[in-house]
C-alpha cells in the first residue's frame, strides 16, 4: 500500500512539474528590439563572419544582404545594444555606419572579402 501511495506521489509531482510554464526563459514581445543598419563587405564568407559575429554579441538573429550591405538584427535590449553588435562586427573586420574595423584586421580577411573601404 505503501508502494502505490508513493508512486502516485511522485507521479502526481512529475506531472505539475511538467505543467509549470518556463518563466525564466520566456522573453516578451517588448523587450525584443529589431534594427537595421549597414555592414559592408562582399561575399558569402563576408555574410557568415558578420551574421556569426552578430550572434557572438548577444543578438539573437542576424539577417546581411551582400545586394544592399544592410544587415537586419533582433535583439534583448537587455542583453546587447546596437553599438555592443556593430563593435563585435567591426573587431571582425567589417566597417560598420558607426565603428570602422582595425586596418590589420581588415588586412587579414580573404581577398574576395576587401570591400572598398572609406577614406
Amino acid at each position: 500500500m505503501k508502494t502505490h501511495y508513493y508512486f502516485s506521489l511522485v507521479l502526481m509531482l512529475t506531472f505539475i512539474a511538467l505543467n509549470i510554464p518556463a518563466r525564466a526563459t520566456t522573453v516578451s514581445a517588448g523587450q525584443v528590439k529589431t534594427e537595421t543598419f549597414k555592414v559592408w563587405g562582399k561575399c558569402d564568407m563576408c555574410k557568415e563572419r558578420i551574421e556569426a559575429a552578430a550572434k557572438a554579441a548577444g543578438a539573437s538573429g542576424a539577417k546581411w544582404s551582400d545586394k544592399t550591405l544592410m544587415l537586419t538584427v533582433t535583439f534583448d535590449p537587455s542583453v546587447t545594444s546596437k553599438d555592443v553588435i556593430c563593435k563585435k562586427i567591426a573587431a571582425a573586420g567589417h566597417d560598420t555606419e558607426k565603428f570602422k574595423a582595425p586596418d590589420d584586421v581588415y588586412n587579414k580577411l580573404p581577398g574576395c572579402c576587401h570591400y572598398e573601404r572609406a577614406k
